[in-house]
């Protein structure tokens, strides 16, 4: 049976020593959290030590602990600070390499921006197209993409999470998903055939 303490009321009893609050935090988030970072950092393992590195911060911070915002806000605001931290360290800020057209994120992409593909193969195509272009996105847009559409966050709680306004949030969110619609147009514009769908000549 789901517990149905709320996050903050866990992260508090946690705060007082009971250790299987925090099991209950861990059981909750502990998908979501470590896809964030596999989807914007590899190797893998890298993206296994980010991830460890935000919940030993969990511990840490659990005495001092506040109730200032959504558990899961500062929970991802600490992810957040822990991304950034590793980009400027590493110079680095892109991912997906040998992406998985497979992926289930592309589940993630609003349905209403595109049409769904009618085939396997043309599923396969769309997921590989939308899976490079995430990669290419600037690391704002991405990560902005990726909190609203996988973690389900708010365009307000975005900005909290990554400090910046929510127009600016809201731009990057706007600007990903006009360049994924933009990449996967053409994939899900022919046919079966190789034709090209709605009215479009064959070639």
């Amino acid at each position: 049976m789901d517990n149905p303490a709320s996050d903050e009321d866990l992260m508090k009893r946690y705060a007082t020593g009971e250790s299987a609050a925090f099991a209950v935090l861990y059981a909750r988030h502990k998908g979501p959290l470590y896809r964030y970072f596999l989807r914007q950092v590899r190797p893998a393992s890298v993206a296994e030590d980010l991830y460890q590195d935000v919940w030993t911060n969990v511990i840490r911070a659990r005495e001092r602990y506040e109730v200032q915002a959504k558990f899961t806000t500062w929970l991802y605001r600490l992810a957040h600070n822990r991304l950034i931290d590793h980009y400027r360290r590493t110079g680095t800020g892109r991912a997906f390499n040998n992406a998985d057209p497979d992926d289930p994120l592309l589940e993630a992409f609003p349905e209403d921006a595109l049409q769904q593909p009618d085939n396997e193969l043309e599923r396969k195509r769309m997921g590989q197209r939308f899976l490079e272009t995430l990669e290419r996105l600037p690391v704002e847009q991405r990560e902005a993409f990726l909190l609203r559409e996988e973690a389900g966050f708010s365009l307000e709680e975005i900005a909290d999470v990554t400090g910046a306004g929510v127009e600016a949030a809201k731009s990057r969110y706007r600007y990903a998903i006009a360049k994924l619609r933009r990449a996967l147009a053409p994939v899900l514009g022919r046919g079966r055939d190789g034709g090209v769908r709605r009215g479009g000549t064959h070639e």
